[in-house]
């Protein structure tokens, strides 16, 4: 029987407009792309091997969004999903019934991968493919998938996380033959530690970076980021060495993910436990959260439902009954908790209606007290 084992969800506006595409992926190494509320497959896509990356980019840097699958054999699928004619808004693609979707390049790099990451890291506006592996290699592979460049992490960085330095832009440092390699392992990759207590190096690491504190439109190089490990241990960074918050829970997390929740353009951290307890914490440390019914296998987050020409947040859930949950247009009016008298104040008629009542406003000594009205006899 095959389980799903990892999800990945995207909206491709650059391939189908305003159109709800989540794609699905499971062991057995077959990808299904679900488009708006249809609950039957739009696409299915196979992998050779078991499928354990998902990805979606303009990898070959042609203005063009393609579907990345790589496979735990090391098998390297590239699928173009734009169909030959634009299909209606709700109708199923085409194909033949039981027929897969053709990968339109096909190359076997090297085996065990475990993540991929396609985004521009050097800062040259184009795409590269960055790969990690469960030997503490990570490469960086062009669109034509030849290798770049690769670092060698000494092992788990528990609750600590590494720099990894783009180094081929630059020219070589002169380094003594007899050291050279050594003194290049180090140079390409910088270890911090999140704070000064000893941490578990076996305990697994999740990041996510790029966390937006606003709406402004340059967020690209936010420094924000969030990691966790998967004792419960939850933290804010800004910068290398700046800690603005931890947060200890009692679940064991697994997927950590960022959605602006409320709308004010700063993007709160979501983590989420495999029994499906849920949180949502924002800049400030406001935790609200949430539990899911069943366990769950696999979980993303993202502005993944389109309404009325808008996107809205969801939260997305796989569970280890073969199921799949959408939590969609999860908004929040506010984070910080709040009572009556604030909501009040910030509407513009409710000091003219107390004056019009001739009631006094009161508050305990130094302000820790409940408010009260006072209003005038009958």
């Amino acid at each position: 029987m095959i389980t799903c084992w990892s999800l990945f969800a995207s909206i491709l506006f650059k391939i189908f407009t305003s159109i709800f595409i989540k794609e699905i992926g499971d062991t057995g190494g077959k990808l299904s792309v679900y488009k708006n509320d249809d609950t039957w497959p739009w696409i299915t896509c196979s992998c050779q091997g078991m499928l354990t990356c998902v990805g979606v980019g303009d990898i070959c840097n042609k203005g063009k969004n393609l579907v990345v699958l790589v496979s735990a054999e090391g098998w390297f699928h590239l699928f173009d999903l734009m169909p030959a004619k634009a299909p209606e808004a709700s109708g199923h693609h085409d194909a033949p019934a039981g027929e897969d979707h053709r990968p339109v390049f096909k190359q076997h790099i090297p085996a065990n991968t475990k993540v991929m990451l396609i985004s521009d890291i050097d800062g040259d506006s184009r795409c590269e493919l960055v790969v990690g592996y469960t030997d503490r290699v990570v490469r960086h592979v062009t669109g034509q998938l030849v290798a770049l460049k690769k670092w060698l992490l000494e092992g788990q960085p528990g609750c600590a996380y590494a720099i990894l330095l783009c180094t081929w832009n630059k020219g070589p440092l002169p380094v003594p033959e007899e050291s050279k390699r050594e003194t290049t392992a180090l140079q390409d990759v910088i270890l911090h530690q999140t704070s000064g207590r000893i941490h578990n190096k076996n305990v697994s690491t999740h990041l996510i970076g790029n966390i937006r504190h606003g709406r402004s439109n340059d967020n690209s190089g936010s420094s924000l980021f969030a990691l966790y490990t998967l004792d419960g241990t939850l933290k804010l960074m800004e910068g290398a060495d700046k800690l603005l918050w931890s947060v200890q829970v009692d679940h064991q997390l697994f997927a950590l993910e960022k959605l602006d929740v409320t709308g004010n353009g700063s993007e709160e951290v979501v983590a989420c436990a495999w029994d499906g307890q849920t949180y949502i914490i924002d800049h400030n440390q406001t935790v609200a959260r949430f539990q899911v019914d069943e366990n769950v296998r696999a979980f993303c987050a993202g502005l993944y439902a389109c309404k009325g020409g808008q996107n809205s947040p969801c939260l997305v859930y796989v569970t280890f009954n073969q199921k799949i949950y959408i939590y969609w247009d999860v908004l929040l009016e506010r984070m910080e908790s709040t009572n009556l008298v604030k909501v009040l104040e910030a509407e513009p008629e409710y000091r003219g209606l107390l004056q019009e009542l001739g009631s006094q406003r009161s508050r305990w000594v130094g302000g820790r007290g409940p408010e009260t009205f006072l209003l005038p006899s009958p």
